[in-house]
């Protein structure tokens, strides 16, 4: 680590390497090589921490648990963002809960037919810092479109009715300042702020180490939408390589797994490094066990 990271310290950072919290990885641990600590806060939420990396680029860590790297935070944000704006004939009014980074806000401004779009982000923490360390994403927040509301996502949807054509939640785990955003009344307050066929996508934990919480978000979902479907991506530096999306529809009968608008395959390799309208159909392929457990 350089001489000017020297006066910042971090509990989770030891000889040099940074190890993530096991909370999510029973039995094992995600590690990145130190270079520089950034930044060490303690928000009114949340530990804030920013370093940057040895091969992940910056880092920008969240009680202990990796939010997103430069080297790969753009499967995420692309995955949780086109699959639901793909999905939909006509996105004009969408929401943001969550997603401070901007990573999210960057890849809902892609698509034209996008008039507004609100974030709701709990903690002015995350966007301050990821301004400031995380330009690449943060570069979401300077499209004029864009309105930034500071406050929980919660209560901030208790009274939108009939409001959105799509939620993208882009939310922590479900501990912390995150943990409601996971409640089956969360899930019913975003249905009620849809408009007719409207489209919502969540982040939906992992396959490999979370099978009984996606099934127990599942179920409350297909209680409260005609059509739920879980998808997925790769990303290294998330628990297990893989995160997935809930997705929902009020559209009884639409199909969520072929996208209904297309950017042209130039389009495609200008605007994206991870999405495509393949990628989009094979998100919601399925290993065997998790269809398994679906089906139990």
């Amino acid at each position: 680590m350089t001489e000017s990271s020297i006066s910042l310290s971090h509990p989770q950072i030891n000889d040099g390497w940074f190890r993530e919290k096991e909370t999510l990885w029973p039995g094992q641990a995600m590690c990145l090589k130190v270079k520089e600590i950034l930044h060490v806060e303690k928000s009114l939420y949340q530990d804030v921490l920013v370093f940057k990396s040895e091969t992940y680029g910056t880092v920008l860590v969240l009680d202990g648990v990796i939010q997103c790297t430069e080297r790969d935070e753009f499967s995420y944000q692309e995955m949780i963002t086109h699959l639901a704006m793909n999905s939909h004939p006509d996105p004009r009014k969408v929401l943001v809960i969550g997603g401070g980074d901007g990573g999210v806000l960057r890849e809902v401004i892609k698509h034209d037919s996008v008039e507004e779009l609100i974030l709701c982000e709990i903690d002015e923490a995350v966007i301050r810092v990821s301004k400031e360390y995380l330009p690449g994403m943060a570069v979401g927040f300077n499209n004029d479109k864009v309105k930034v509301v500071i406050g929980d996502g919660f209560p901030f949807l208790a009274d939108k009715v009939n409001s959105f054509d799509v939620i993208i939640t882009d939310a922590s785990d479900p501990v912390g300042p995150a943990e409601s955003l996971f409640q089956a009344k969360y899930f019913e307050l975003m249905r009620n702020a849809l408009r007719p066929g409207g489209i919502i996508s969540t982040q939906g934990e992992c396959q490999w180490l979370h099978l009984s919480l996606i099934k127990e978000v599942q179920t409350y979902c297909r209680s409260l939408f005609p059509v739920v479907e879980y998808a997925f991506t790769t990303i290294p530096t998330y628990p297990s390589g893989q995160i997935g999306f809930m997705l929902c529809c009020l559209e009884e009968g639409h199909n969520l797994r072929k996208p209904i608008r297309r950017f042209t395959p130039e389009q495609e390799a200008k605007l994206f490094r991870y999405y495509n309208a393949e990628v989009h159909e094979a998100a919601f392929v399925l290993p065997q066990f998790t269809k398994n457990a679906f089906a139990e």
